[in-house]
């Protein structure tokens, strides 16, 4: 399953220091020079999910394995890109790779860190980041149908096609990105253009906006966050605040020093966690569960995943030989010490292969091969 989300954004704006929190390690270099990422840095970043904890201590489990998602730090793209600028065209290509894309958006003032527009304003490099992208979307489509146009005079799969590219590069030419007119194409005609075309603005999205530490205790009373908010809640687009800066710091700090920082900035938790779980929302994700001694583990599917299927992520041999899963919700499982008191109070039920699964639900998979 490709659970990668892409870290966009114009250069200095705060993506490789975010990268680098969520992956609580230098791995992406940090520099105030527009191009210092060129080849996109990748991380597996674990969800962070107080009830895995809570399964893997009640059931003794000796391991506790997180689900895991994908993030993608890629380099910073400028006016232009769609033409070449920059690095653009290697750039937008990285793009085409994830499931879904963060536009990371400069909410901070500093003297001392470029900005290559000049000026701070997030709503303005956001339209910035979406014009290239559809810019590139309007290129991807317009060579696709002067390549089938001909076809299309004498096959009927062809024309209806031509069909397709042709509503979607109305809508890219008013600069529009396709994913605000999804309910305009069936099922069949978005898969094309996402998983044929791999273009890019029929991507899921959310902001983040890397604010100045001051208003970490409320974002709202930063303008430049205050404007890219009523942006997003007019667009039905989630925005996560942070502040780079502090999250790098609370990274770098031992486990123990963690909280003390947090407190000092009135910080439930840090705001990558809200990142990381907007992401896994974002992928339309739900997690499931399975523990034992052994070992207790997240896993992260589709919503809508069937037991059946579901079995399958944990190992194909379970798909195969699938007889039935043993249930429990995780509410249920609150009511018991563990799964084996689930079952001796019969909270623990049998569902067949077209179960739907649950977040939350805990699975025992029955199966023979």
């Amino acid at each position: 399953m490709n659970l990668k989300i892409g870290l966009v954004g114009l250069p200095n704006v705060g993506k490789s220091t975010i990268f680098n929190a969520l992956l609580q390690k230098a791995k992406a270099e940090v520099a105030n020079y527009p191009f210092c990422t060129i080849d996109p840095n990748v991380g597996l970043v674990a969800i962070p999910d107080a009830r895995l904890d809570l399964i893997g201590r009640r059931e003794k489990s000796a391991k506790i394995t997180p689900a895991l998602i994908e993030f993608v730090d890629i380099a910073g793209l400028v006016k232009g890109a769609s033409k070449g600028a920059g690095l653009g065209n290697q750039f937008l290509s990285y793009i085409r790779t994830v499931s879904a894309i963060a536009y990371v958006l400069r909410c901070f003032e500093e003297e001392n860190i470029i900005h290559v527009e000049g000026s701070v304003d997030p709503v303005r490099d956001l339209e910035i980041l979406e014009i290239e992208l559809i810019l590139a979307d309007l290129q991807s489509v317009e060579r696709r149908e002067e390549k089938v146009k001909k076809q299309a005079r004498s096959d009927k799969e062809a024309k209806k096609e031509v069909e397709i590219l042709e509503k979607a590069k109305k809508i890219l030419e008013e600069l529009r990105p396709l994913r605000m007119h999804k309910n305009e194409f069936g099922p069949e005609e978005w898969s094309y253009l996402e998983k044929t075309l791999f273009l890019l603005t029929v991507k899921p999205i959310m902001y983040v906006a890397n604010i100045d530490e001051k208003y970490l205790d409320n974002p709202l009373l930063s303008s430049y966050y205050k404007a890219l908010h009523e942006r997003a809640m007019a667009e039905g687009v989630p925005v996560v605040p942070l502040c780079g800066k502090i999250e790098a710091e609370l990274a770098s700090l031992p486990e123990e020093e963690r909280k003390a920082f947090m407190e000092l900035y009135d910080l439930r938790e840090p705001g990558l966690y809200a990142l990381i779980r907007e992401g896994f929302k974002l992928l339309d994700l739900i997690t499931f569960f399975t523990g034992g001694p052994k070992e207790a583990r997240a896993w992260p599917i589709k919503r809508g995943t069937s037991a059946k299927s579901a079995a399958g992520e944990i190992h194909s041999d379970m798909e195969r030989g699938f007889i039935c899963a043993e249930v429990i919700s995780f509410e249920d499982y609150l009511c018991a010490e563990n799964w084996q008191k689930a079952k001796e109070l019969g909270l623990v039920r049998l569902e067949g292969r077209d179960y739907i699964v649950q977040d939350g639900d805990i699975l025992y998979i029955r199966f023979n091969v």
